[in-house]
């Protein structure tokens, strides 16, 4: 049996694979809220408890923070991760920890065209992919193609500086220094959190009145949950333009990242929100902000441009990583 874990800032999911016709196929899976424990063991310890059996032959993790040494410290989260201590609890020594966009870019290889919304067609050919993904934080990462296949590569560029395109971006960043003077990274907007931040900027600049769903909510409640369902549902005037702001500035950094990484075998869409926010991000704003890099405008248009609408990408990319390199 082949083990897997999706392990973010708000919840981890775990899934045991075994191998049907040579391809994992997953048997039993469990979501749990993250912060509901102290250590990745105790969530392991909790879904041993769950299932009825439990013998494991390689196991693969896909982690929301840096990956060092077979170690890691996370991003969002309290708890230190180490392959030895996964080794001794799992009773084998094929284990393997992953950025969290590791895991997504390569789950990305195992897709059909069905899970994919094409925001550009482009030109498809044998070369390096980028994966970006805005979910509870912005994950990057690229696919390197070697000449014969593609190997994943994790970053931590969700946590460079926020590049402003525009004078209303110069705008957001001046106020997002302000409450973060030490560094605005991009993750700061593209991000759930972000989007709730894009609409306090926009509220309190007085772009337009809040809507009646977003005035005296609670913290327990999801505001960037909400300023969705306003956008999309009631096309309140406040939510409709922060997820276009959003959306834009998703397209910029995806853009760059396109560049950096030269993903001319295209670029990928993951995390959780894209699918959420399907009807903007395939309005064209997207597109728009993605190619507008000057003299490399034509390049961008050539790349393909997808968004994957498969929730369990990063588990599948950590199941057939263990199959395929361990």
């Amino acid at each position: 049996m082949i083990l897997a874990g999706d392990i973010g800032g708000t919840k981890t999911n775990l899934a045991l694979f075994e191998m049907v016709e040579g391809t994992p196929q997953i048997r039993v899976a469990q979501q749990y809220e993250s912060r509901a424990f102290s250590s990745l063991n105790d969530v392991l310890a909790a879904f041993k408890a769950d299932i009825a059996e439990w013998t494991i032959d390689a196991a693969c993790f896909g982690i929301a923070g840096p990956v060092i040494a077979g170690n890691c410290r996370t991003t969002n989260l309290p708890w230190d991760i180490t392959t030895s201590d996964l080794q001794t609890q799992l009773g084998t020594d094929k284990v393997r920890l992953l950025n969290d966009l590791e895991a997504t870019a390569y789950g990305m290889l195992y897709l059909s065209e069905e899970e994919f919304v094409t925001l550009n067609t482009g030109n498809t050919v044998d070369a390096n992919r980028a994966v970006i993904a805005a979910g509870t934080g912005l994950g990057e990462a690229m696919l390197f193609w070697d000449g014969a296949g593609h190997y994943p590569v994790g970053s931590e560029g969700g946590h460079t500086d926020f590049a402003p395109m525009n004078e209303q971006h110069d705008d957001l960043l001046r106020w997002l220094r302000i409450r973060y003077p030490s560094h605005v990274s991009i993750e700061r907007i593209l991000s759930g959190p972000g989007v709730a931040a894009i609409y306090d900027f926009l509220a309190e600049s007085g772009f337009a009145p809040e809507p009646e769903a977003m005035i005296g909510i609670s913290e327990r409640e999801d505001r960037s949950a909400i300023i969705s369902k306003c956008a999309l549902e009631e096309n309140d005037r406040l939510c409709v333009e922060t997820l276009r702001l959003f959306v834009e500035i998703y397209g910029s950094e995806a853009g760059n990242l396109a560049l950096k990484t030269m993903s001319l075998g295209g670029v990928y869409i993951g995390g959780g929100i894209a699918p959420k926010i399907l009807p903007v991000m395939v309005s064209g704003t997207f597109m728009e902000a993605f190619v507008k890099k000057g003299r490399f405008e034509m390049l961008l248009r050539s790349m393909p441009v997808k968004i994957s609408l498969n929730a369990e990408t990063a588990l599948l990319g950590a199941a057939h990583f263990a199959v395929d390199r361990l």
